[in-house]
């Protein structure tokens, strides 16, 4: 079985053969691997602070130390933007919200080189208006969405918009603006799918996020993360999985313990590697957050931001704020040193910095390399 890193380009092969007994170490290659974490850092008047090096910084993946590389320009990058708007469920109340964003967008890209597009979704996503340069366009768009059905199928909006990105040039900045309620249902959609997009493409998300009328999301989160239950109902976590009763990739697997691939080669990893359960356990806190609010766990996952509104003046207040924040961001990096299939945890932190606040990216996803 072969798996790669989707955040960057590594590859690693995993001896398979039949019903296992004791699993073979798997044999590592890497390439051009990188994992890119970006991150704001604020003083306590909630400014951006913008004067730290690498050295400022330390970043484990999985807990273990990982050796930095900061992008010295980041604010003349030019940027990709898809503005993905709920239609649908809650959001066909919203639409007047959307409306006269011309300005706001424009504060938005700033003057770097740009790309903006426009998804609207409701049970299922279309292209509202296609890339193009000019924001007066894409605002011209939001001005004359249409309400949607009563669907709001939020991991599906996002997937299609991080598809969309993957059309941008090399070098551009990836962001989704997500617009949307709190929390998804009826979407296709896979957990595990959104988050491999999310990580090949470096995807920063931006939620602005009303309540949603009713939740539906744990269902997704409870059957696409690697993370299982007794037949009594109880939740297993770290290692405590006992897999499959031939080896770990037996012919005859456990069938709550393989819904993909990639949750089988994770959970068998884990079996060996008692380091991957806090990787395990983040991903049981990602389960957690999805069950409760989709827009705030994907903007922590992906080093972007989450905020709530109600109304539009609270929109163009939030709007002008990450308007400060983008081109204001740091751009770490790093190559991972213990790469494994499924979700890595990933946490920076300041150095000696009490009086500044971090926001980063949190984790990862690394699939078994199948299409």
């Amino acid at each position: 079985m072969v798996m790669r890193v989707v955040a960057g380009v590594l590859v690693v092969t995993c001896l398979a053969g039949g019903a296992w007994g004791p699993l073979p170490a798997p044999t590592v290659s890497t390439q051009t691997n990188v994992v890119l974490v970006p991150a704001l850092v604020r003083d306590a008047k909630g400014k951006p602070v913008f004067t730290l090096k690498a050295s400022d910084f330390t970043v484990t993946d999985d807990g273990i130390p990982q050796v930095l590389t900061l992008d010295e320009e980041t604010g003349s990058e030019p940027l990709a933007l898809v503005i993905a708007v709920e239609t649908g469920g809650a959001g066909r109340d919203k639409l007047e919200d959307y409306r006269n964003m011309g300005a706001l967008l424009g504060n938005m890209v700033g003057g770097v080189p740009h790309m903006v597009a426009v998804v609207a979704f409701d049970g299922a996503p279309e292209v509202v208006q296609g890339f193009t340069p000019d924001v007066d366009r894409a605002a011209e768009a939001l001005n004359h969405l249409e309400r949607g059905d009563k669907d709001a199928a939020v991991l599906d909006g996002l997937k299609f918009s991080i598809d969309l990105l993957r059309k941008a040039p090399k070098g551009y900045r990836r962001v989704v603006l997500l617009i949307s309620e709190t929390e998804d249902r009826d979407s296709e959609a896979k957990m595990d799918e959104v988050l491999q997009a999310l990580s090949d493409t470096n995807t920063s998300i931006y939620a602005l996020s009303y309540s949603s009328g009713k939740a539906a999301a744990a269902n997704y989160a409870y059957h696409e993360l690697p993370v299982h239950k007794t037949p009594d109902g109880a939740e297993l976590g770290d290692n405590m999985h006992p897999g499959p009763p031939h080896g770990c990739m037996g012919k005859d697997p456990d069938p709550e313990a393989t819904q993909n691939n990639a949750v089988q080669a994770f959970d068998c990893l884990g079996l060996l590697a008692p380091p991957l359960a806090l990787a395990k356990m983040a991903a049981i806190r990602v389960m957690d957050g999805m069950k409760q609010n989709v827009a705030a766990t994907v903007a922590d996952l992906t080093g972007g931001e989450y905020m709530k509104f109600e109304k539009g003046k609270d929109l163009t207040r939030d709007l002008l704020e990450i308007a400060d924040h983008l081109p204001n961001r740091y751009v770490l990096s790093f190559q991972p040193t213990a790469p494994h299939v499924g979700f890595h945890a990933v946490e920076l932190k300041l150095k000696d910095r009490p009086g500044l606040r971090l926001t980063a990216r949190s984790g990862y996803w690394v699939d078994d390399g199948r299409d």
